[in-house]
């Protein structure tokens, strides 16, 4: 139970800007040229003037990459 706990809330969690740069090793501008392209995660409104990324997302297109660069 509590490893679904925390799985859950795992899911849940929201990113900011610096810390999806830390994980990906992306630029900002990186990070939104390829928002617009579809091909990296949106982010969500956390307010007026902020955003944020759920780290499953983030998580997934990681996994996805390494998926990738390993087919190739």
């Amino acid at each position: 139970m509590a490893a679904q706990l925390r799985e859950a809330l795992t899911r849940l969690t929201i990113l900011r800007r610096k810390q999806v740069e830390a994980r990906t090793g992306l630029a900002r501008s990186t990070i939104y040229e390829r928002i617009k392209t579809g091909t990296f995660p949106a982010p969500v409104s956390i307010g007026a003037k902020a955003v944020g990324w759920i780290e499953a997302e983030i998580e997934a297109w990681i996994a996805a990459q390494i998926q990738k660069s390993r087919k190739a």
